[in-house]
């Protein structure tokens, strides 16, 4: 689904050490969600409120900025569970996270297993899809169950933050049903791509159920195979951020089918004269020139510059429906 994932996945520690500068105060830790029987083990980190000024974190061979295992301040933080795209990372929107947690919220992020720069091994099969819903939900489960912090959570203000793929699994995980053959442009008749035979013989795995705690979501340039039926059971707010110039199997228009299929008109968001890629975090002049598809945006288009609005609108986003504790 990418021409550019190998050199994205051989590069990405680079990217996000490169990237560091936009970080802002927050705590940072990994985690691990336990092996269950819904699936394997998620590695992932977590984002938090902290009081300590920000420093260097090395972890060979990534450096951030932020504070490790900070000290959890606050009591009744929301939390936003982060998914991220194809062959991306828990660390892929570490600023928006660290905007977030800077804020007052906990943010939490695991890679998918099948689906990260780690491990490619079921990026081209349908199983990927149907099990990234059930990450997610694991996810919440371990936050507001077994994390040592969890009484400092309030289970009841609980967002959703998903790019490409991961926008996608945010639209299943708050009720949307894909429709596979909505996307003729996706496979190809000769394709041999895994997936594009598992849809031409009807092997679609079954949607997981809905997450119900989930209060808001930021949808941010899904890979769509949603019609407006698949979508009409979404009650859920929704910020949808549409890449004008798209990219990866999103396009704009299949971003603004997604925006006319809902019963509610989202807060809709179209990043002019952005490609897909934008909304990763900008790349360093190095980066740049290893992977241009990724990190080479139009003329005029200065991704510094928009990842700050980006992560404002996004924080107000959230405030507005999350902070407030206003129900969906």
């Amino acid at each position: 689904m990418t021409r550019f994932r190998w050199l994205f996945r051989s590069l990405l520690p680079a990217a996000l050490c490169c990237a560091t500068t936009l970080a802002h105060a927050a705590g940072f830790a990994f985690i691990e969600v336990p092996a269950d029987k819904d699936g394997p083990a998620l590695r992932g980190a977590v984002w938090s409120p902290c009081s300590t000024p920000p420093g260097r974190i090395d972890l060979a061979p990534l450096v951030l900025q932020g504070t490790r295992d900070c000290p959890l301040t606050g009591q009744g933080l929301p939390l936003i569970v982060m998914s991220h795209g194809t062959g991306g990372s828990a660390l892929g929107h570490h600023d928006t996270a660290a905007t977030l947690a800077d804020a007052g919220y906990v943010v939490a992020a695991i890679s998918h297993p099948g689906d990260n720069f780690q491990d490619l091994s079921r990026q081209g099969h349908l199983s990927a899809f149907a099990t990234r819903p059930v990450d997610m939900k694991r996810l919440t489960d371990y936050m507001l169950g077994a994390w040592p912090q969890r009484a400092q959570l309030d289970a009841g203000k609980v967002g959703f933050f998903g790019f490409s793929r991961g926008g996608y699994t945010g639209l299943v995980a708050i009720g949307a049903v894909p429709d596979w053959t909505s996307r003729q442009d996706l496979c190809s008749p000769l394709s041999t791509r895994p997936l594009c035979g598992e849809i031409r013989r009807k092997e679609i795995p079954a949607t997981p159920a809905p997450d119900p705690r989930i209060r808001a979501a930021v949808i941010v340039d899904p890979l769509s195979v949603f019609d407006a039926k698949g979508l009409g059971h979404v009650k859920t707010p929704i910020q949808l951020w549409a890449s004008a110039l798209g990219g990866d199997g999103v396009t704009l228009q299949s971003v603004e089918a997604v925006r006319q299929g809902l019963p509610s008109a989202p807060d809709w968001q179209l990043a002019a004269n952005a490609g897909h890629f934008a909304f990763l975090a900008p790349c360093s002049p190095a980066l740049a020139e290893a992977v241009p598809g990724i990190c080479r945006d139009a003329a005029g288009f200065d991704r510094v510059a928009f990842h700050q609005t980006f992560n404002a609108q996004v924080l107000a986003f959230f405030q507005r429906h999350l902070a407030a504790g206003k129900a969906p």
